[in-house]
């Protein structure tokens, strides 16, 4: 496959998995539980192959991107959402279906997909950024802007625990990764 496409369909393929799981899975709720939850459960399997594949992706494309720092970013985000992928959160919150309790400690695995989300969304918002600052046109820039804010936003919004917070996080993860993926469409 070559590096702008895996780059190109990385953001897409994501979010599409996603969204679709997010309509279809009994139980989950976007507006109190984060996209990552869907890796729990007897079809959590999806969501954990979408990080991965994503993550593959994201590894496999950066060099489309040119440049120094937006490879390295892209390649950093892609690590970090195949880390998070293997690294399930705890279910809880009401799921799935039966997990009503909220976990009071969190195993390590838990701790691990933390981590490994804390990775990918830094890199991304750092990506979305460097694009913007050498895009070539008035319109890339601002895509590039609004769309690692809306995940800088939705980020400190959620870990604030702020009133849809994994609503606005899922919102600015998927404007950034959709961004990326336009960006390496634009490189062709």
């Amino acid at each position: 496959m070559k590096k702008n496409i895996a780059l190109a369909v990385a953001g897409p393929l994501w979010a599409a998995v996603s969204l679709v799981q997010v309509a279809t899975r009994a139980g989950f709720d976007l507006m109190r539980h984060p996209l990552s939850l869907l890796s729990t459960g007897s079809l959590g399997w999806l969501q954990i192959a979408n990080f991965v594949v994503a993550g593959l992706f994201l590894v496999t494309g950066a060099g489309s991107l040119g440049g120094r720092w937006a490879p390295r970013l892209a390649r950093v985000a892609g690590f970090g959402m195949i880390a998070a992928g293997l690294l399930v959160m705890d279910p809880g919150g009401g799921f799935p279906v039966g997990h009503d309790a909220v976990p009071t400690t969190m195993t390590w695995h838990a701790v691990g997909h933390m981590a490994a989300g804390t990775v990918t969304f830094t890199a991304l918002i750092a990506v979305c950024y460097v694009l913007a600052r050498r895009a070539t046109t008035r319109a890339a820039a601002v895509a590039g802007v609004l769309s690692g804010t809306a995940l800088l936003a939705g980020w400190l919004w959620a870990m604030a625990g702020g009133t849809a917070g994994t609503l606005t996080l899922a919102v600015g993860a998927i404007a950034a990764m959709l961004f990326l993926s336009a960006a390496a469409m634009r490189e062709r």
